[in-house]
């Protein structure tokens, strides 16, 4: 059963997830599922905000809360990449630097997707 749950070493930090995985010992409240489908679900409602960003920087407090949402919970989950460039467009967008905001915007939907394969494995099978 571990097998089924070990993620892409290079997209996620194993030791953070063992982290999580110590507040539900034995997986019993399944506690590690939960938080990744909300992270998933949150990655739903936030990664439309990224991706208009990419084409329109007119709302920069948008960008950065989005981040900002994102970076932590990301970070938590051991999405360290992700996490780093979300503070990096948080910091961007609370300073109003647009410069290569696009392309830090398009390689946070790449992380985005990487993260969402990785994380697949984590969940529950359906019943």
């Amino acid at each position: 059963m571990p097998s089924r749950l070990a993620p892409t070493p290079t997209v996620l930090d194993e030791q953070a997830l063992a982290r999580l995985r110590e507040l539900d010992p034995g997986g019993a409240n399944h506690l590690v599922q939960r938080v990744v489908d909300a992270f998933l679900k949150s990655l739903d409602q936030h990664a439309p905000v990224l991706a208009q960003g990419c084409n329109d920087l007119t709302d920069l407090g948008a960008l950065r809360h989005v981040a900002h949402t994102l970076k932590s919970a990301a970070a938590s989950l051991g999405a360290t990449t992700l996490s780093q460039r979300c503070a990096e467009i948080e910091a961007q967008a609370r300073d109003g630097r647009r410069d290569g905001l696009p392309a830090l915007l398009d390689a946070v939907l790449a992380d985005i997707e990487g993260v969402r394969i990785a994380m697949r494995p984590l969940l529950q099978p359906t019943r």
